[in-house]
């Protein structure tokens, strides 16, 4: 049997794994365009901050060692497409053919251009080579403002960035709020009052219009009239699936459609990561899912099957996990489901959260300062989703408790899903 798996971030080496696991002897072929092993897109920011070295990037090791312990050939090139009928992969070097493929291509930034912008001076934040290219940069001591659009979780964590090497920042996005896929407005509302008192200039309601040389300065015109001195812009306004190698070949919506074995419409094609769909558990809808673990859940159910293993992926929940500026910040579920809300604590003391239920079920919860308990509220949403009633055990009620959730709340919050 011979296997391809087009890109190598985490759904690929995970589908590697499972490959290997189920089938040790197959032909194992590895096409990647960037020449290093799988990396984090969400710790880029980490290297250039200076909290990881280069090495912390890669969570599984370097490539010849992961091609050592998998026993596969890597393939240095750009894939150009995959032939459904003909059962080949084409790069610049010819065709190879395969018996099973899986696309993990994974996701690229974007962002539309801005006139007068410089590409010198235009930074996007997804690769190791736009965090090489940012610290680069930095480095450099020249940047004294900066405007970054986009106030998601890679744009905080760009504003970080350039606010620990002393840049004046101005954080801008069309949306009202910070975080405005997550977070609820009202603990935007805190947040936002915590990075304003780290100095950071948040404009809502508007994003860059152009950019121009106003004596001698580079300046940033955004789009309420007003100007702000930009030595640097950073572009963090979203992602999209990189679908482009099966186009016209498989099903895609927004990203490549596949079904919970992680196959496309074409028999024998699978894909894995951010480059496809996957199951909302709480919507019911199919969508893409940018997040790690689901990537790694996506690749290991996909190499199971193709290896000829039975394998399902149920699907996931929304959720974020991020730490900045000394806080943390769990967003779970869809933000603009309305219901019933309970909230503990306290934005000034060390923990706070924000619970929405809706017909015996949470729909959505914010977390700020805790991420300890994330996992918790986590599982315990999918389990409700998947029709469990049970209650939460006496264990992570222990956890709970002594992450300082007060009893009463717990007690509460069953009693309205539970009766």
């Amino acid at each position: 049997m011979r296997y391809a798996i087009v890109g190598f971030g985490t759904a690929g080496y995970h589908a590697a794994k499972a490959i290997r696991a189920g089938d040790p002897a197959g032909e194992l072929h590895v096409y990647g365009d960037t020449g290093l092993a799988p990396y984090n897109p969400m710790l880029t920011t980490y290297y250039v901050y200076g909290k990881l070295d280069r090495k912390g990037l890669f969570p599984f090791g370097e490539l010849a060692q992961l091609q050592e312990q998998l026993g596969f050939t890597y393939h240095h090139e750009r894939v150009i497409k995959v032939h459904a009928q003909e059962r080949t992969v084409e790069t610049a070097s010819g065709t190879e053919p395969y018996d099973r493929i899986l696309v993990a291509t994974g996701a690229t930034a974007f962002a539309p251009p801005v006139k007068g912008l410089e590409p010198e001076d235009s930074f996007l934040m997804r690769t190791v080579e736009d965090a090489q290219r940012l610290k680069d940069r930095l480095d450099r001591g020249d940047v004294k403002t900066a405007v970054v659009v986009g106030a998601s979780m890679a744009g905080i964590k760009v504003v970080e960035v350039l606010a620990k090497y002393g840049v004046q920042v101005v954080l801008a996005d069309l949306a009202k709020t910070i975080f405005p896929l997550a977070a609820y407005p009202e603990v935007a509302a805190m947040i936002e009052g915590r990075v304003a008192k780290r100095g950071i200039d948040l404009r809502f309601g508007v994003t860059i219009d152009h950019m121009e040389t106003v004596d001698g300065q580079k300046t940033a015109f955004l789009t309420d009239g007003t100007a702000v001195p930009a030595d640097l812009v950073s572009l963090c306004i979203g992602t999209r699936a990189a679908t482009a190698v099966v186009q016209g070949e498989v099903e895609i919506n927004r990203g490549i459609v596949v079904n919970d074995r992680m196959e496309t419409s074409v028999p024998g094609i699978y894909a894995a990561g951010d480059c496809c769909e996957g199951n909302n558990l709480e919507s019911g809808q199919h969508q893409i899912i940018g997040l790690w673990a689901n990537a790694n859940r996506q690749g290991r159910t996909a190499g199971a099957n193709m290896a000829g293993c039975e394998a399902a992926f149920e699907g996931n929940i929304l959720h974020n996990i991020t730490h900045f500026m000394d806080m943390d910040f769990i967003g779970f579920g869809d933000n603009r489901i309305q219901g019933e809300v309970l909230e503990t604590g306290s934005p000034d003391h060390g923990l706070y959260i924000r619970v929405v239920l809706q017909e015996g079920k949470i729909v959505g919860a914010n977390i700020l300062d805790d991420y300890r308990i994330s996992g918790i509220v986590k599982n315990y949403m999918l389990r409700l989703f998947a029709g469990e009633q049970g209650k939460l055990p006496d264990y992570q009620k222990a956890m709970l408790l002594r992450s300082g959730v007060p009893e009463k709340f717990i007690d509460k919050l069953e009693g309205k899903l539970h009766g």
